[in-house]
């Protein structure tokens, strides 16, 4: 008993830490950038908001929505990575490895090239849509067959999904050359420029997507242990994997609808959740959203100093961080299966 109440008191007090920083990461995304703005003048535009102060209007108008934005698709992100981690059991899956940013950016190339849409509101709601066919792609082709959905199967679905999105998108942008620019934003992942009025469109998407995962927790800790494991005591499989799925589809695809394809976020922090708290996916969602609303709201204060006074979009800085995490779980996973049981 001593030891489990250990273990429990350090994953909250690991929780508090994180909630620590993702403030002191919230504060400083505020604070920094092209523009020098002193702490006083973040807390009064924040709390005492006065419109005639050029400092408080750019961290009102400006900072605080993209800090936000960053927080909550950060979050999503992370939080689908880990879902899609434990439903499909492999270590590499993620949004953007499963083809889901591929299937967005796709549906958005398409509406910009050959629908001529241009506002942003439907935009967002026609990459969401792209974002969850992919992952309805995905997971219907990875559980075909008699033995259903299988760690081989939905990776190998995700790769050709991927592959196919990129090479339609790439063909489209062949023939109009003219629209790349217009989809570089989508392409590369950027929340720059974005508005709350952006994230107000899938906020209510991505809030009972949080709560549904954390509903899923305890049951997605059990199917981790194996499928007839979890019959075994009573679950019901195919309803947690088909929920597991759809809040799936919500989380990444009201992400990649905000901000774009951003890569790696996905992939790297369920594996430091996991590291931090255990296997068990009560932790490891909380932990994950924390960690991945630091990584881009820190990711989002760097892009804004590598290429003063512009910046590069924030996909580019995750994927430095997340291609060489990428490379070492792989490898792991590959004298895994050399070294066998």
């Amino acid at each position: 008993m001593i030891p489990f109440l250990n273990r429990s008191i350090t994953r909250w007090a690991g929780l508090l830490f994180c909630g620590i920083l993702l403030t002191v990461s919230f504060g400083l995304n505020l604070k920094l950038g092209t523009t020098q703005i002193t702490w006083p003048a973040v807390w009064d535009a924040v709390f005492h908001y006065d419109n005639t102060v050029i400092e408080q209007m750019i961290v009102r108008t400006t900072r605080l929505p993209r800090a936000i934005i960053a927080l909550l698709v950060g979050a999503a992100l992370a939080v689908a990575g880990a879902l899609m981690q434990g439903l499909t059991r492999n270590p590499l899956a993620s949004p953007s490895i499963f083809g889901i940013n591929a299937g967005a950016v796709f549906f958005i190339v398409l509406a910009l090239n050959f629908l001529q849409i241009n506002s942003m509101s439907a935009l967002i709601w026609i990459a969401f849509l792209g974002a969850a066919v992919a992952a309805v792609t995905v997971f219907s082709l990875g559980s075909l067959g008699r033995d259903g959905m299988t760690p081989v199967k939905i990776v190998l679905a995700g790769a050709a999904a991927t592959a196919l999105f990129s090479s339609f998108t790439q063909g489209m942008l062949v023939l109009n050359e003219s629209g790349l620019q217009d989809v570089l934003f989508w392409m590369a992942g950027s929340i720059a420029g974005r508005e709350l009025q952006h994230l107000q469109i899938v906020f209510p998407y991505l809030l009972v997507a949080f709560f549904v995962a954390q509903l899923l927790a305890r049951p997605l800790t059990i199917l981790n242990s194996g499928d007839d494991i979890a019959k075994g005591l009573g679950q019901k499989t195919v309803l947690v994997k088909g929920t597991t799925a759809a809040v799936i589809v919500a989380l990444a695809g009201s992400a990649v609808s905000v901000a774009g394809s951003i890569g790696f976020v996905g992939l790297v922090m369920p594996h430091i959740a996991r590291f931090l708290s255990g296997v068990d996916y009560r932790w490891v969602i909380p932990y994950s959203a924390f960690l991945g609303a630091i990584l881009l709201l820190l990711a989002d204060i760097a892009v804004r100093y590598i290429v003063m006074p512009g910046e590069v979009p924030i996909g580019i800085m995750t994927a430095l961080i997340g291609a060489p995490f990428f490379v070492y779980i792989a490898r792991k996973g590959l004298r895994s299966r050399e070294e066998g049981p």
